[in-house]
């Protein structure tokens, strides 16, 4: 957590962005919080560490650091958005259980080249990239399968 909070620090700075005490317990509770998050996450963190810093206040600052390219937000529709922190990480994309809400990060460095290809056909200037496939998990789909095979109703519906 530490060797990234001063590059984070940085980019803020950088990009003449006040850094206030507030936006400082933010940023190390998002590395504390690390992996994907939501803001409830975010605020028990600060609960727990006797930190106080309003709902709103965890809302706009969070919006700034996805604005200047620290955190990516996930959009998981009817579920309140995740964030991520994404400085100092390889690019990576997300596949989204729509039951239970995991997220499974992968690196496919052919869609990668596909994409860099279509860009390059169209001559359009890629700036930045998201790929989120919704569906559902293995663990979802064997569940869902330990199920059918257990209801009697449907144990003699195949044959």
């Amino acid at each position: 957590m530490s060797s990234r909070l001063p590059a984070m620090v940085q980019t803020l700075r950088d990009r003449g962005i006040r850094l206030t005490a507030e936006r400082r317990s933010i940023l190390a509770g998002v590395l504390t919080c690390g992996g994907h998050f939501d803001v409830d996450r975010l605020l028990s963190h600060f609960r727990h560490q006797g930190v106080q810093v309003s709902r709103a206040t965890v809302y706009r600052s969070l919006n700034t650091l996805v604005e200047v390219g620290l955190l990516r937000k996930i959009d998981l529709g009817d579920r309140p958005s995740l964030y991520e922190p994404i400085e100092g990480r390889e690019h990576h994309e997300h596949m989204i259980c729509v039951r239970c809400g995991e997220i499974i990060e992968f690196v496919e460095p052919e869609i990668e080249r596909l994409q860099q290809e279509v860009c390059r056909r169209s001559g359009f200037e890629p700036l930045d990239h998201t790929l989120q496939i919704y569906g559902v998990c293995h663990a979802c789909n064997c569940k869902d399968a330990a199920e059918e095979c257990s209801d009697p109703a449907r144990a003699g519906a195949g044959g």
